[in-house]
């Protein structure tokens, strides 16, 4: 992964893997978009009246590990993890962004 500036392709891509990857463990998928409402937050959290939430996220001006990290973090959120559960569910959400990235740039090596 680049320390570049993430672009919105870039955004939506990572949020198929991490929706794909949540739901495979069983996880809520919130809905994601960009940018937060609130003006200046990198990340905010929006509960609908029927339980649903939606993750935004600032991407313009921020490293794409920055906005990866806010993402990740926002499922473990929703989904109320902590302690050990959350640790691990971070570690294999930010894994399979990692191998999606690497089939992205070389494909067929995956």
């Amino acid at each position: 992964m680049s320390g570049m500036e993430s672009s919105s392709l870039q955004f939506a891509a990572t949020v198929r893997t991490l929706g794909a990857a949540a739901r495979q463990r069983g996880l809520v998928v919130p809905g994601f978009r960009s940018p937060p409402r609130v003006p200046k937050a990198e990340r905010t959290i929006r509960w609908g009246n029927d339980g649903s939430a939606t993750v935004a996220v600032t991407v313009k001006g921020r490293p794409y590990q920055a906005v990866v990290a806010d993402l990740i973090e926002g499922l473990v959120v929703v989904n109320g993890l902590d302690g050990t559960e959350a640790t691990r569910m971070r570690t294999h959400l930010w894994e399979e962004v990692v191998s999606a990235h690497r089939a992205a740039a070389w494909p067929g090596a995956a």
